[in-house]
């Protein structure tokens, strides 16, 4: 028992009284349950890979986003983790390909650039016409991001860098953005 919620207490998010209650879940559950949660695991295990490509998971390497001959080669979105391409996916406005940082910059977390998946974005620069850092505006993503622009900036600089907009998010009401978020508002605006 001790062994499996030091296992589960390795999960993100989850402490040591999570840890007890899945653990004890986990031994009230019938064998065939407890059976299937370890399948699933094996199995996402031994059939999972990131794609050497954008580092995104997959089952096939290149994944599905990097071998689509519809999708522009020529145009990356670089996002923080997998989870993100499925909100940008929803929106079908992105025609492009992807990479995934899993991760953000962040000193006082010991991340750093060589934790992060940034040495292949930087070999598929050449012959990129954009890459749009979609890193989440928190301060690890700003920093990210700014990091990121100045490294592709100094390999390519020919290539065009930019940043997704942030601001006041649909159906709020303005009084509630604070005074970064507005600014950011101002500052991504377009034509109307």
């Amino acid at each position: 028992m001790t062994r499996l919620i030091d296992e589960l207490r390795k999960l993100p998010g989850i402490g040591t009284k999570s840890a007890q209650r899945l653990a004890f879940h986990v031994l009230r559950s019938s064998p065939e349950d407890a059976a299937r949660l370890s399948d699933a695991i094996r199995e996402l295990k031994a059939r999972l890979l990131l794609c050497s490509t954008c580092n995104n998971i997959t089952d096939v390497d290149p994944c599905s986003y990097c071998t689509n001959a519809v999708r522009n080669q020529r145009l990356v979105c670089v996002v923080e983790e997998p989870t993100n391409i499925a909100i940008i996916e929803k929106t079908r406005s992105f025609a492009g390909v992807y990479h995934v940082l899993h991760g953000t910059l962040s000193p006082i977390g010991g991340v750093g650039p060589e934790q992060l998946r940034i040495a292949n974005l930087m070999t598929r620069l050449p012959g990129l016409d954009e890459v749009i850092l979609a890193t989440s505006p928190t301060t690890e993503g700003e920093a990210t991001a700014r990091y990121l622009a100045e490294e592709i900036r100094r390999a390519e600089p020919q290539i065009r860098v930019t940043r997704i907009a942030t601001g006041v998010p649909a159906g709020s009401d303005i009084e509630y953005a604070d005074e970064v978020t507005m600014s950011r508002a101002l500052e991504g605006r377009r034509e109307f």
